[in-house]
């Protein structure tokens, strides 16, 4: 099975030279982390970090993304990347476990980790080997080049959550890391979201602020608490909660909030914004 990019030259360009400087232009951006990091892989069987990132455009939220993928790039790259992202098309099962052949990119073919794949199917009792739901999801696609960038030596387990509630939640987190353990791999978790879309700037920020306070407080309950009480429109809640109770169950017990921005801050134009956020749990 072959993944074919479906947002390249949309939400990044389609050429790899294109996308090699669309990258290094978020990192040295002024809203960036402001250097180009260099990465080693990863030595060791338990990684330090888990990381949440945005998944819009690279114009309006790469440059918030770099601050997540320069903390990859300083702690090396590990053998696999989790990568959970919500699902935006409604298409496929409750939680769309692509589990073998490769997605492609501008800079080249990554290879989905099998085994690592099919063992959290295997342990979960909602994950189910799907690939209609990734066929346009954009929120794992985006993230790969960052990656590549980097790196060629690493493979993927891309899951996209079309049911994100507490108990899918604790299910995939504890799939997670159960296969983990019988894999004996070196592996990072990253969330694909973004925050608050469509309001103005003021109410964005106070609206943000509530779940990054909640992220940052590593509370995957008050986090859905707070999505549903003030209609946060936060699309990939359920990924956050997942990376949040995968940080802990690994030992991974603190969280920092990296960058915060809105796509306000790139366009000029603050009546409808999106909120977009890089976190680190160490």
């Amino acid at each position: 099975m072959l993944r074919k990019p479906v947002v390249a030259g949309a939400f990044y360009p389609d050429n790899r030279k294109d996308v090699v400087k669309s990258i290094e232009d978020c990192f040295l951006s002024s809203f960036g982390v402001g250097i180009i990091p260099e990465a080693d892989d990863f030595e060791g069987d338990s990684y330090p970090i888990n990381v949440m990132v945005p998944h819009a455009g690279y114009i309006y939220s790469g440059s918030i993304a770099s601050f997540g993928y320069a903390k990859i790039a300083e702690n090396g790259i590990p053998d696999v990347f989790i990568i959970l992202s919500p699902n935006h098309t409604g298409l496929g099962s409750e939680v769309s476990v692509f589990n073998k052949g490769e997605w492609e990119t501008p800079l080249g073919n990554v290879e989905v980790d099998e085994e690592f794949a099919n063992k959290i199917i295997s342990f979960s009792d909602y994950a189910s080997a799907d690939f209609v739901a990734h066929s346009n999801e954009h929120s794992i696609e985006v993230q790969l080049p960052f990656l590549q960038y980097f790196s060629s030596n690493f493979k993927i387990v891309p899951i996209v959550m079309g049911c994100q509630t507490l108990s899918v939640v604790s299910d995939l987190a504890e799939a997670i890391v159960s296969a983990g353990k019988k894999i004996n791999k070196s592996y990072c978790v990253i969330a694909s979201t973004d925050l608050s879309h469509f309001n103005d700037q003021k109410r964005a920020n106070k609206v943000d602020k509530f779940v990054l306070d909640d992220i940052e407080d590593m509370d995957e309950f008050k986090l859905l608490e707070e999505v549903i009480q003030y209609n946060i429109t936060m699309c990939g809640y359920g990924p956050v909660m997942t990376t949040i109770l995968v940080s802990k169950l690994s030992g991974k017990d603190s969280c920092e909030i990296l960058s915060y921005g809105t796509s306000g801050d790139v366009t000029q134009d603050y009546l409808q914004v999106v909120g977009y956020a890089s976190a680190m749990f160490k």
